[in-house]
């Protein structure tokens, strides 16, 4: 296991950049989640600790080693991506000792190895079995077992659930976090789907245009995003903006929120409470119901307000004093400290 870290990272192609003088360190033992939108710079970030992309300018340490200019198979890393990358003509336990062939291990430790990180990914039965004989979730523990077996001090995964289907997939964040938790490798995970990232990651760096926008905790950073992108990449926000008053925050209807000091605010879906009447709160508005959406459990409404759309999410059995059709006009409300203050005015 070792901490990684990358100081004053850049990456050039052309005059684009793919990475914009990003530092950032990852814990030992850890699980970090990257994500960002496409062409943000995540999956550039990752090659570049795997040795695939030599960066422009910058430094790399895996421990307390600098790695630049050190070939991947000399950087003690273990990779999974998107595809899974298996050989089809091998049984899986031998898929799984392709590594340890390359390094010469010796024929009894490797065979032991095998069978115990085939054990680890839940796989021990179907070391005979090929490629082809296997499920979407037994395949990726495959590539799972092949990364770790090796003993990488990091484990870098390239959006390696996407492939899929969605109850898979959340079986599978289950399934890696707690293989993970278990060999406790540094882990560096690249992923567009915010929901997987809050759900495995210890810590999340978000990227946007190539650099380093947000990172931390996952709640400390959905809790306080500090920006409307972050806001509205990591999860959903509505995203309220006036002018700063000495009371508050004057919306564009001329709604007052008394204690707002900054410009604009974001509101979770989650927190808002519709009504027929009008709250006791002065962190209110009036809006226009456009839609109400069943969704099992849940259900949504969506409004207008001021030719903005707000959305709010709730059980639905608590929405059941709303029509189901949209139309009338409804009070929007929320606790004071559930207003999230951006500090770029909500323009990003």
């Amino acid at each position: 296991m070792s901490e990684v870290r990358v100081e004053g990272l850049s990456k050039f192609y052309g005059p684009t950049k793919a990475l914009d003088d990003v530092t950032l360190t990852f814990p030992d033992g850890g699980f970090f989640g990257l994500l960002g939108p496409s062409g943000s710079g995540k999956t550039t970030l990752l090659r570049a600790i795997a040795g695939f992309v030599q960066p422009d300018r910058g430094r790399i340490f895996i421990g307390d080693q600098p790695v630049e200019g050190t070939a991947v198979e000399d950087r003690n890393i273990g990779m999974v991506f998107q595809n899974y990358a298996l050989f089809p003509n091998m049984t899986v336990a031998e898929n799984v000792a392709f590594g340890l062939e390359v390094r010469r291990i010796p024929g009894p430790d490797r065979a032991k190895r095998v069978a115990e990180v085939l054990d680890l990914v839940q796989l021990g039965p179907l070391g005979a079995r090929k490629p082809s004989e296997l499920s979407g979730g037994q395949r990726q523990r495959v590539a799972m077992a092949r990364a770790i077996v090796t003993r990488p001090r990091v484990l870098l995964l390239d959006e390696p659930l996407s492939a899929l289907d969605r109850a898979l997939r959340v079986e599978m964040q289950i399934e890696l976090k707690r293989i993970q938790r278990e060999v406790g490798i540094t882990t560096i995970f690249v992923t567009h789907d915010q929901e997987e990232a809050l759900t495995l990651s210890d810590q999340i760096g978000i990227l946007k245009d190539g650099r380093l926008v947000r990172h931390g905790p996952p709640r400390a950073v959905y809790d306080d995003p500090q920006d409307a992108f972050t806001a509205r990449f990591l999860g959903e926000a509505n995203i309220l903006t006036g002018t700063v008053e000495p009371n508050g925050l004057r919306l564009a209807d001329g709604t007052l929120l008394p204690g707002v000091t900054t410009a604009s605010i974001a509101l979770r879906p989650e927190v808002l409470t519709a009504s027929v009447e009008a709250p006791q709160t002065r962190h209110r508005l009036q809006a226009r119901l456009v839609q109400r959406i069943f969704s099992g459990a849940m259900g949504t409404c969506i409004f207008d307000w001021q030719g903005q759309t707000l959305k709010l999410t709730a059980p639905d059995r608590a929405l059941g004093g709303l029509p189901e059709t949209g139309g009338p006009m409804v009070w929007l409300s929320w606790p004071e400290t559930a207003a999230l203050a951006l500090r770029d005015g909500g323009s990003s």
